[in-house]
């Protein structure tokens, strides 16, 4: 047996503690490999709960529930009005934390509503290298975390989702659209659409993997390092900048360092390092 293969044993025997859980459902590849793998060891007493806000894409919404009919998976829809967290819309360092303790509790109280005894996520071991002040919250309120405890990397996970033939396997990663702006700047329905749509462009001319960050006048697109110079080609170039201005922006500028995963918590990094000096 195989380290991969040791893995998804360990991930099946975690999840079999439980008789019945929900799962918090946004259709990434992360999520849509736990949630297979709960409908394999549970059957019927799994739910899919995906949240439905400003803050998350109305495409990646529209796929995960197509995503949990192909599984098999009964799935639920949880509209939040992200105004309503406390602090939320002042986006302070731990916004994450109270927006996961606000959506995790209810997700509890659906699946006490369904007579699920558990509530499952989809971090994976990857995931500890960032700032992360939202597992803070999962901790909090008991809720489980089966692919990070059965250590499953992000390879991990893309390699064992492709032997399962599932869609997406290489699927971008993904965020809520509030991680492109930076902590202290008021989040806002504005920014948050004029963020979908900028990326929505990007994506249509071919960049998968893309950030805008809202620096507020100013866009900052990351892409990948590799695509940096394509999107640097005149025709490119122009027609970004012309659709990111039509939106909104002043300045559209280009990171060179390309995408990386929470580049916004760099600042953070920064200010420790600082008052710590």
């Amino acid at each position: 047996m195989n380290d991969r293969t040791e893995k998804l044993a360990r991930l099946r025997r975690i999840i079999g503690r439980c008789e019945g859980t929900a799962v918090a459902f946004s259709g990434g590849v992360d999520s849509t490999l736990l949630l297979r793998v709960a409908r394999d060891v549970l059957g019927e007493n799994v739910l899919a709960v995906t949240v439905v806000s400003a803050v998350e894409s109305a495409r990646d919404v529209e796929e995960a529930g197509r995503i949990a009919a192909e599984l098999g998976a009964r799935w639920r829809r949880l509209d939040v009005d992200e105004r309503e967290i406390d602090g939320f819309t002042d986006n302070p360092p731990d916004r994450c934390y109270r927006c996961k303790k606000d959506l995790f509790t209810r997700i509890a109280a659906i699946a006490r509503g369904e007579g699920l005894g558990c509530v499952m996520e989809a971090s994976n071991a990857d995931d500890r290298g960032d700032y992360r002040p939202g597992m803070r919250a999962v901790a909090e309120l008991g809720i489980a975390s089966p692919l990070l405890e059965a250590g499953l990397s992000k390879d991990d996970v893309r390699a064992l989702s492709r032997e399962l033939g599932l869609e997406g396997w290489n699927r971008p990663s993904s965020a809520c659209l509030a991680s492109r702006i930076p902590y202290g700047e008021a989040i806002t329905r504005e920014k948050l659409r004029r963020i979908e749509e900028a990326e929505a462009f990007l994506r249509s001319r071919g960049f998968a993997q893309c950030r805008v960050r809202h620096h507020g006048v100013l866009a900052r697109i990351e892409v990948e390092p590799d695509l940096v110079a394509r999107l640097l080609e005149p025709s490119l170039r122009e027609a970004a900048l012309r659709r990111l201005r039509e939106l909104g922006f002043k300045y559209v500028t280009v990171d060179l360092q390309g995408y990386r995963t929470g580049s916004l918590n760099e600042e953070l990094s920064r200010r420790d390092s600082s008052d710590g000096a």
